[in-house]
């Protein structure tokens, strides 16, 4: 690899590091395994020690993942909680003991003892106690600075609120959720149709960051101490003493933790834990070694990033070979199928897995995968378990090719895919597992806007069957929504009034309704103007839709498909029947002074929310656009307006303050 080539290396493992570090500190929504994260690590280490000369204080390497999410108050650390050099070999691991040799025999140091701990996968946070009393947690972020969450904290059964002892002291620990917790997290999950939790590390992450601490409180998280960070009026010899300590004043101390005298008793300590991983009740991605004498730490130091006297041993992803039995398809709530592999059952990592996904299409061609399989399944312990590989050499000449479905295997409408994306997704709109979302944004504000007829009272209407479908809504009586509530009869009388309410709304408003794909308010008011009645609409064809403006091919198209599925003439045929209003409804007067001009909206504003101040611009016949051009009229700047507003000036359009646009609109 020559400089050039060494460089643009590095460029793109540094923008792919940091893209899959927001995924899973910031987002808590891991995209890839761990392994994979850490392999781009040690590539991009590599790199930056053979090529010194494009080293950045930006890279990863030489900082700590990780911000503070917003809706949080900052808390500065006192100490630094830092993270880990990891390695991925005994070898690596002895050749680290070696060089702590060295340094000990440099300084006359004659305790050169260590101490093998677990590293639990979860969500590192800090905990601080005045005079025995808890008074702020905080989770790491960025290693410096990190979120107040002493709220969510305060929810932990395992952390104690007040001491044993009265005496300052922050301690570090890891927040975590137990296997077995996990598992049933995610089964009710399951079983109420919510999105899984990829991992438990990421279940706890996003429980201990919730804004709100209710919701932690439902979530089933744990925590075990590992390190003193900061302790007023004790002094200690040795990291084990220490933590010999922390029980005694009442934490929850990390329960794995292995004296060691020398690197055969730390490879046999990592090992040993390697051997009772699938025992432990909690997941760890790995075995960290740290050096037992304090005063020696000291001498040793750190580093920005890591500490020299301590590092993290990563185990290798744990793989089993099974069979592919068969692929099924599964329709999410969003209508996307997704290929589902069903497995010889095998037990990885501690967990019997049966079944996992194959996420869409290409993912199986790229595997060559055919149903008969010998596949390679992997789990690290802390992902959801994928096939990485198939054992071609087995084949039998019995195995049989998948091909994804053409038609929805729930409702039977057509499953489509559009050119760009990966997903199939299924076209009908009364597809029984997408009703509940679809029917949710069809009483929406910005749709039918059927106040009081949300997602707690739709839920319950589904699940006493009263109603399975748009139409259904508008054959509810008074007795039927008086029953799901105690005392229900005016909720009743308002949400009935509301239902015949929205019969009178425009036609833009069940266009928009409908949830057509790339369809959103403006386009769906663009539609109905045009077109006038739903009638027409329907009869249109892709091409003449895509000639009108703001509508375009990918959206023509879409358009047409949901209006050439029997389950869409079915329902706008009941919705007709019901009384809703199927015609646009002309502004009486109506004012175009806008008509043909496109305003940008930059900034807050103070009147308006830009939702508010866009739907006046198109109600006097004007449109908004999201980015600025030589073709946008006005710019509406607000304060703290941003780089719309420096492009605007650049290209020398027109700005206009808030107090100018009022007097436009007058």
């Amino acid at each position: 690899m020559n400089k050039k080539e060494a460089k643009e290396r590095i460029e793109e493992l540094r923008k792919k590091t940091e893209y899959f570090a927001k995924k899973y500190y910031d987002e808590d929504k891991p995209e890839i395994s761990d392994f994979e994260y850490d392999m781009m690590m040690v590539e991009l280490r590599n790199l930056e020690k053979e090529y010194p000369e494009f080293k950045s204080e930006d890279s990863l390497t030489q900082k700590v993942g990780g911000h503070v999410k917003e809706g949080f108050q900052k808390v500065t650390h006192e100490v630094p909680l830092q993270s880990l050099q990891d390695v991925f070999s005994i070898a690596e691991v002895n050749e680290y003991i070696g060089k702590i040799n060295e340094k000990a025999k440099e300084n006359n140091i004659e305790n050169k003892r260590y101490v093998v701990e677990t590293k639990i996968d979860g969500l590192s946070s800090a905990l601080e106690y005045k005079q025995g009393k808890f008074v702020r947690g905080a989770t790491r972020g960025n290693g410096l600075v990190g979120e107040d969450v002493t709220e969510n904290l305060k929810t932990i059964k395992t952390i104690p609120m007040e001491l044993n002892e009265k005496i300052d002291i922050i301690v570090r620990g890891e927040v975590f959720i137990s296997k077995k917790d996990f598992e049933k997290m995610n089964q009710k999950r399951e079983e109420e149709g919510e999105e899984l939790f990829a991992n438990a590390r990421n279940a706890a992450a996003g429980s201990l960051r919730q804004l709100d601490s209710k919701i932690t409180k439902t979530r089933p998280l744990d925590i075990y101490i590992f390190n003193v960070q900061k302790i007023e009026g004790k002094e200690f010899n040795s990291h084990f003493e220490e933590l010999e300590y922390l029980e005694k004043l009442g934490f929850n101390v990390n329960p794995v933790r292995i004296p060691c005298k020398d690197e055969k008793e730390v490879e046999e300590a990592i090992k040993e834990i390697g051997r009772k991983r699938e025992r432990l009740t909690f997941d760890i991605d790995g075995a960290v070694v740290k050096v037992d004498d304090l005063k020696f730490r000291e001498i040793l130091g750190q580093t920005a990033k890591t500490p020299r006297w301590a590092i993290a041993y990563k185990y290798p992803p744990e793989r089993k070979e099974t069979k592919l039995k068969d692929i099924i398809c599964q329709v999410g709530r969003t209508g996307v199928i997704t290929p589902m592999a069903i497995l010889e059952p095998v037990k990885v990592a501690g967990s019997t897995i049966s079944k996992t996904t194959l996420h869409n299409e290409d993912f199986i061609k790229e595997k060559d995968l055919k149903i008969g399989d010998t596949v390679v399944i992997q789990k690290a312990g802390d992902v959801i378990p994928e096939i990485v590989e198939v054992k071609k050499n087995k084949r039998t000449g019995e195995e049989k090719d998948f091909q994804m479905p053409k038609v929805c295997p729930v409702c039977g409408a057509e499953a489509v895919r559009e050119e760009g994306e990966a997903a199939v997704r299924c076209t009908g709109i009364e597809c029984p597992a997408k009703l509940f979302r679809n029917l949710v944004h069809f009483a929406s504000r910005e749709a039918m806007n059927i106040d009081g007829l949300g997602e707690q009272i739709i839920k319950q209407l589904l699940d006493k069957n009263l109603i399975s479908n748009m139409a259904d809504i508008y054959s509810l009586t008074l007795e039927d929504i008086a029953s799901l509530k105690k005392n229900g009869k005016k909720f009743a009388e308002n949400l009935i009034n509301a239902i015949n309410n929205s019969k009178q709304n425009d036609l833009y408003r069940l266009i928009t309704a409908f949830g057509i794909r790339h369809v959103g308010t403006k386009a769906a008011k663009v539609l109905a103007k045009k077109y006038k009645t739903m009638d027409r609409l329907i009869e249109v064809t892709s091409s003449e839709l895509a000639l009108v403006e703001d509508i375009g091919p990918i959206m023509a198209d879409s358009i047409r498909e949901f209006f050439l599925q029997d389950q869409t003439i079915d329902l706008i045929k009941r919705l007709k029947q019901a009384g809703v209003n199927m015609k646009y409804i002309e502004e009486e007067g109506s004012d175009e002074r806008f008509f043909g001009k496109t305003f940008v909206l930059t900034g807050t504003l103070e009147k308006y929310t830009r939702g508010e101040a866009g739907n006046i611009i198109e109600k006097f016949g004007g449109k908004t656009s999201s980015s600025v051009s030589k073709k946008t009229d006005y710019v509406l700047a607000g304060e703290e307006a941003g780089s719309k507003l420096t492009k605007a000036q650049n290209l020398g359009v027109k700005i206009i303050t808030e107090q100018e646009f009022d007097e436009m609109i007058k």
